[in-house]
């Protein structure tokens, strides 16, 4: 249920709404927007009085939510939400590009990706230490040493690091990364939620391989409902019957998430297609659509990556790309008026 207030409401009478509304159970979700203030209520509402409540002075409608996410529903939210990473952030009207490779392998390599992908107009590092692999016999990572080095390359060169958290266990080795970064396969790791959820990182939640958006939405309302509203969605494509690409990436997310929840949304094209050279149209489609970022991976030899390279772009192929993402992505806008 949402209560939307009246402009220039009275503060004694909210207070006592709200103190009533605690009494009941409920806790208050508060969004305060440009034209209104809107309270989220979350719980038992089935025995709230509609009509009481509409009654009050300071209340200018009440309306049921049906969707079982509240604190990332755009009902209780309306405004969009922007993360504030560091020097930058997503969301807000800007294109965060997060480039890097699939696995940090050495401090050499990902300090030498960083300072490239930054030249090529990239603001925030994106790289793997902790890897889930389907098979055991993969390369799994350089773990605690890997972030170390993702470290490094943030010392060098001023950009925000996102790094994926596999297991609860390695949550404080996390302490200094920027953006926890949680995969397909723990979207609906609840347990794993939650921790993220009591710490203020910001989260980025890559949607499960068969998610709907409401499972994936609902994996945001763990992390929200547990105190963190810090969490971007990232799309890298479902699997479906086709098996020429690795996943089939779903750009109509982009409008659809726009319409259900307030959260920014960044896409992969590099997982979503698992060949480089469908990369640069895909990620051109993102743009396009309304994303607010893109999550691609670059490395300086792709023909002999640890993990992911026929997917990597080389950082030169980067660069051109960067070039033709931000320049659409000022006409977008533009268009958008």
């Amino acid at each position: 249920m949402i209560v939307i207030l009246k402009n220039n409401h009275n503060r004694e009478q909210l207070e006592s709404l709200i103190n009533w509304l605690q009494e009941k159970g409920i806790s208050i979700h508060t969004s305060i927007g440009d034209a209104h203030t809107i309270l989220g209520l979350v719980g038992d509402t089935s025995k709230l009085d509609i009509d009481l409540i509409a009654a009050l002075d300071i209340v200018e409608d009440v309306r049921r939510v049906q969707e079982p996410y509240k604190n990332a529903n755009r009902k209780f939210h309306p405004e969009d939400t922007v993360i504030r990473v560091r020097n930058t952030q997503v969301g807000g009207g800007n294109l965060t590009i997060m480039a890097g490779p699939c696995s940090v392998e050495s401090e050499e390599q990902v300090v030498a990706i960083a300072k490239a992908v930054k030249a090529s107009g990239a603001t925030m590092l994106r790289g793997g230490a902790f890897k889930p692999r389907t098979s055991p016999y993969s390369f799994q990572g350089l773990g605690a040493r890997g972030i170390e080095y993702l470290k490094a390359a943030r010392e060098e060169t001023g950009l925000p690091i996102v790094t994926e958290l596999m297991d609860l266990s390695q949550l404080p080795l996390f302490d200094d990364v920027d953006v926890i970064q949680i995969g397909a396969r723990n979207m609906q790791n609840f347990d794993l939620l939650k921790a993220v959820g009591h710490q203020p990182k910001p989260v980025m939640i890559k949607r499960g391989m068969s998610a709907t958006y409401e499972e994936w939405l609902m994996s945001a309302e763990y992390v929200m409902a547990s105190g963190n509203e810090n969490v971007i969605l990232c799309e890298r494509g479902i699997r479906t019957f086709e098996s020429y690409t690795r996943n089939t990436l779903d750009l109509a997310c982009i409008p659809v998430l726009r319409q259900l929840t307030h959260l920014p949304v960044v896409v992969d094209p590099s997982h979503a297609t698992g060949k480089y050279w469908l990369v640069d149209p895909l990620a051109m489609g993102a743009v396009a659509t309304g994303a607010d970022g893109l999550l691609i991976e670059v490395h300086n030899d792709p023909a002999h990556a640890l993990c992911d390279g026929p997917q990597s772009l080389k950082p030169e192929a980067f660069d051109a790309l960067a070039k033709k993402l931000l320049k659409l992505h000022e006409t977008v806008r533009t268009l958008e008026g």
